[in-house]
């Protein structure tokens, strides 16, 4: 089983959709280390209570913190949405990146005045949507619309298959009636099946991938310095609540590169790495 590495940069979600804010991670600062936990146990949180969420999330940051993490990535929606707050508060010494939906880049680019924003059910009841909407959604309108089953499509690898496909067209007919001409993926597996949403969507539709983003404040808050070595590239490990050699296989066509995962275990509120 691979070692976690020192100093790493902490990086959660549900499942494996956080891997597309990582991968882009991995591309701004290949040397960096990084742990990546998928709550693979609990996936998905959309459904779940946003009481239980911020449970999970805290938990997470704890095992992160304990092998040594000193940034936390929350690259999960509905984790940032329902904890982000809390956990600020309840580690006030450690710094946290956190998704907000794009709405903002949206409003900025959107030509027809109407946005489609794709997200889970926690997303949109949480506090953190509410204030996105206030600060940068009144001029424009926006078409909310969740995906169920989508997650679950994306955690088997099912990235372009005809139930795939009909899940994103169903939750896209709304959005395009309307006369949307942006698309916000807020839930941080969609990046996986963006081809697919393009496809759908048509040309004149543009879907914003946040991930770039992400990774550029993760970069400033780490203050990541381009590797002496172009071929240096810091260690990676992942680590599940679920089955690692599923996650294991995934690493490639998700993440980009081949990467171990090991298996941590919840007990009670606290994980702990199996052997």
């Amino acid at each position: 089983m691979p070692p976690l590495p020192p100093r790493p940069i902490g990086v959660f979600d549900s499942g494996v959709g956080g891997l597309s804010i990582l991968r882009e991670m991995r591309r701004q600062m290949p040397a960096e280390p990084a742990v990546y936990f998928a709550d693979q146990g609990h996936v998905p949180y959309g459904p779940r209570p946003l009481e239980q969420v911020r449970a999970f999330s805290e938990g997470i940051t704890r095992f992160l913190l304990d092998h040594d993490a000193d940034l936390i990535v929350v690259a999960c929606n509905t984790a940032s949405a329902a904890a982000l707050k809390q956990l600020r508060h309840t580690f006030p010494d450690v710094p946290f990146v956190g998704m907000e939906p794009a709405v903002k880049p949206a409003a900025e680019v959107t030509r027809s005045g109407v946005v489609g924003v794709l997200a889970t059910p926690a997303t949109f009841q949480g506090e953190l949507y509410a204030s996105v909407v206030e600060r940068f959604g009144q001029g424009v309108r926006l078409v909310n619309q969740t995906v169920p089953g989508l997650v679950e499509q994306i955690e088997a690898g099912y990235l372009d298959t005809p139930e795939t496909e009909a899940l994103i067209r169903r939750a896209l007919e709304p959005i395009l009636r309307a006369g949307a001409d942006t698309i916000v993926l807020a839930c941080t597996h969609y990046p996986f099946v963006i081809p697919l949403i393009s496809r759908l969507a048509g040309p004149g539709v543009t879907v914003i991938d946040p991930s770039p983003a992400i990774a550029r404040q993760a970069a400033r808050l780490r203050q990541a310095i381009p590797p002496t070595d172009p071929e240096s590239r810091g260690s990676i490990v992942l680590v599940t609540s679920g089955d690692p050699a599923a996650l294991t296989r995934l690493s490639r066509p998700l993440l980009g590169e081949q990467a171990e995962a090991r298996r941590a275990e919840w007990r009670g509120a606290s994980l702990e790495l199996s052997p």
